[in-house]
């Protein structure tokens, strides 16, 4: 129970910002007031356990919490927490001379209607290339964390459990204990992982509810916001499972293309600085993508939306179905479109959100340490260069395998002993395997290398001169496709290969 004192306060706060606003926003802890090019929130007086806003240092401790965790990511939206005061006249006002009365955190305007849950089809390749960099980037700097095996996710898994027992009667008993009984065996399965990825530096303070409502789309670029900053129980996770919540978030809008991109490329970023270990985790995601559903499960049906529950409910249990990994490799001369049916073909294959897509272009920027857009020098395309890129390529995607997400490797693949090699790996880890090879037209080889643009591939019209020059045609044994087949063949390749 709250203060009635506490009560009447957060009234007449509210009647007073209300009288200065244009809008106002409200959810179950805090009013937000959109005035002109600002906007003020404050907590409302509640306790419901899991967050204790019941008093005023509570407030402003949640308050400036908020302020410091969301200015990692949004420095200028998250501005200060400012005082409001009581004057001599009994007027109030913002940090001005009288009584303390309580604290509002003051933001910066946006437009609510580039948020993305707002126009999630906007999502194109580069936008979810940028969302999956931007998210690698918080993590990076986020602060490390010690703590029990999981963290959110292992206090998730029996809160989920827990809250999911009240709805048995309206979303199905079996339906539901059949998830409650998984996930707990999921997370058994997964704690000695987890405690390892703690010790090695994956736990850290994340964003905790990073979903496409709080994502901002602003000046073309990806923009989080609105971290969980009321319980550390809830924001002090490993970086995977806070990047689950946006891959689910997409998934289930059907939006498993950008997912995939997304996480390419986040682990594309999180690669040049996150500890060992990082291919590995990526045998929890479908823990990670069911406890996220599972948690929009119970928040639906409390809602009063039971279909949306439903299918949420049948998300999260589908996500613990074990999907076989396949190992892809899609060769061919520059320009001949390798990465294009690399990303039509890797969200159909294998677990939500897709196989993870490794570029020797990539790879390369990574070992030499150059950001992806970097041109590198001729030193970075030796001999020894191109076995390094194509032995750590290799090394990547049995990492991948291993933690059972299928893979698609991107690459020239024109020396034939890197051909062997990558179907011997499938062998060694008994993965189904196809080799693609794509074949193109050289005018149109030449007129897309020249144009080609904002991409991690260096090479030019004189590197595919020189590939040209000793090309000896498609590899027996490959899947030869054309320019016109793309389509068709990534479909193949998921209906072969994939779900």
């Amino acid at each position: 129970m709250t203060n009635p004192a506490e009560n009447a306060l957060f009234a007449e706060l509210s009647d007073w910002f209300s009288q200065r606003a244009e809008r106002k926003i409200e959810t179950s802890c805090a009013q937000v007031f959109l005035e002109g090019a600002r906007a003020w929130k404050i907590k409302r007086p509640v306790d419901y356990g899991y967050l204790d806003y019941s008093t005023t240092d509570k407030r402003r401790w949640a308050l400036e919490r908020e302020l410091r965790f969301n200015r990692l990511a949004a420095p200028d939206i998250y501005l200060s927490v400012r005082s409001v005061t009581r004057e001599g006249d009994g007027s109030l006002t913002i940090d001005g001379q009288g009584a303390v009365l309580e604290h509002v955190l003051e933001m910066r305007r946006f437009d609510e209607n580039a948020v993305l849950a707002e126009c999630p089809w906007v999502i194109d390749g580069p936008l979810a290339d940028q969302l999956g960099r931007a998210t690698a980037r918080f993590h990076k700097a986020a602060e490390r964390q010690v703590g029990a095996e999981g963290g959110a996710l292992g206090w998730t898994v029996a809160s989920n459990a827990r809250v999911l027992e009240t709805f048995k009667s309206s979303l199905g008993a079996a339906e539901v204990q059949d998830l409650i009984d998984r996930s707990w065996a999921a997370l058994e399965e997964a704690k000695p992982l987890l405690k390892q990825r703690g010790e090695a530096g994956y736990m850290r303070r994340c964003h905790g509810d990073l979903h496409l409502g709080n994502v901002l789309l602003e000046n073309g670029a990806p923009v989080l916001f609105d971290c969980i900053e009321f319980n550390d129980a809830l924001g002090e996770m490993d970086v995977l499972y806070d990047l689950g919540f946006l891959l689910m978030d997409l998934d289930f809008r059907r939006r498993t293309d950008a997912a995939n991109r997304a996480l390419n490329a986040w682990l594309d970023e999180a690669a040049r600085d996150l500890p060992v270990g990082h291919w590995q985790g990526l045998s929890l995601l479908p823990l990670i993508l069911s406890v996220r559903s599972g948690i929009r499960t119970h928040v639906n049906a409390f809602a009063g939306d039971l279909a949306a529950a439903q299918a949420y409910l049948s998300k999260a249990r589908e996500h613990l179905d074990h999907r076989p990994a396949a190992l892809v490799a899609i060769g061919g001369l520059s320009g001949s479109g390798k990465s294009t049916l690399a990303r039509m073909a890797a969200p159909g294959l294998g677990g939500v959100p897709g196989a993870v897509v490794l570029r020797t272009d990539e790879v390369r920027k990574r070992l030499f340490e150059a950001v992806p857009l970097q041109t590198l020098g001729p030193e970075c395309y030796t001999l020894q260069a191109h076995s390094r890129v194509y032995d750590q390529m290799r090394s990547e995607a049995a990492a991948v395998l291993a933690a059972g997400r299928s893979v698609v490797l991107d690459a020239t693949f024109l020396d034939p002993a890197e051909r062997e090699k990558v179907s011997a790996l499938a062998a060694q880890l008994s993965a189904p395997f196809e080799g693609v090879w794509l074949n193109s037209d050289a005018a149109v080889l030449r007129e897309r290398v020249t144009n080609r643009r904002g991409d991690a591939s260096d090479a030019d019209v004189a590197v595919l001169d020189a590939q040209l020059k000793d090309y000896a045609g498609p590899p027996s044994g490959w899947t030869l496709v054309t320019d016109a087949d793309f389509d068709s063949e990534a479909r193949q390749l998921a209906d072969r290969l994939g779900r």
